[in-house]
């Protein structure tokens, strides 16, 4: 008995440990957006500000042009999570619910896409954008964010799909359901926990990306959040203070939506994984 209960304060030892070590870099984010920027030469790893800065998020919102960033930002995710959203649950149906020949092989060539690395398609995008003129545009963000969600999420999915009864999509055909009515009006409401997992995973990914909008953004028009850090870069120097302000900024909605959602990324990844 006495040699469990020491194990299991290892055990509870280890796991502050390993949280600890998590949040720290938020901590260090945080804390480094209420400095001065001539304390970032001082010496040590965790500096207390004196006084803190506030002034950092108010120059971070100004002049790093958040508010019109961050409109972006939501545009490039909503149409990003719905199209994955729509392209994940029909193709999922389309490739476990019906039968045709080929299917498996299909299935397992969009499933290589999560084995792809997003950045080692950028020249190759970057090139094709400019030919079809939408780079610097809505659509040169959000077409890459839709193709690298959609195969996890149609992994995910298709383990989902695989527990719902065919029987249960049979007798919907019967009474005369279509198969866009099968799949939003029975097949939507009962993988809600998967589509939700997928739908917050796809907003993380979407709304902390950095290299891509880099790369295919260069007007303000259509800039994502991410980019204001750029605002505070010149070739006499950086507000390093300003920068980190608006990476915490960046990094709040994030961290709230994981905090508030984390239950439902779990049940619907567990879900997708158990049942697939």
């Amino acid at each position: 008995m006495k040699q469990k209960k020491a194990y299991t304060r290892i055990v509870f030892i280890v796991f502050i440990i390993i949280a600890l070590i998590q949040v720290y870099p938020l901590i260090y984010l945080f804390d480094f957006s209420l400095l001065q920027n001539n304390d970032f030469y001082v010496s040590g790893i965790f500096k207390i500000p004196d006084p803190p800065q506030w002034i950092n998020y108010a120059k971070a919102w100004i002049t790093g042009n958040v508010p019109k960033f961050m409109f972006n930002s939501l545009v490039v995710c909503v149409v990003s999570i719905a199209a994955t959203l729509f392209l994940v649950l029909t193709m999922s149906y389309l490739f476990v619910k019906m039968e045709w020949r080929g299917r498996k092989f299909f299935f397992w060539m969009m499933l290589l896409g999560m084995m792809i690395p997003p950045h080692t398609t950028l020249i190759a995008n970057y090139s094709l954008y400019e030919t079809m003129g939408i780079r610097d545009t809505y659509f040169s963000m959000i077409i890459p964010y839709i193709a690298f969600n959609v195969p996890f999420g149609l992994f995910l999915m298709a383990g989902y799909l695989k527990t719902i009864p065919t029987s249960m999509i049979e007798s919907a055909q019967i009474d005369g359901c279509g198969v866009f009515k099968t799949i939003f009006a029975i097949i939507g409401p009962l993988t809600k926990p998967a589509l939700s997992s997928i739908g917050i995973t796809t907003f993380i990914n979407c709304w902390n990306e950095y290299v891509m909008a880099s790369t295919f953004l260069s007007k303000d028009t259509y800039k994502t959040l991410p980019l204001s850090i750029t605002k505070f870069t010149s070739e006499h120097g950086a507000d390093l203070a300003a920068q980190f302000a608006v990476m915490a900024i960046v990094a709040i909605p994030a961290i709230l939506i994981y905090f508030l959602f984390s239950e439902k990324i779990t049940e619907g990844i567990m879900a997708g994984a158990v049942k697939g």
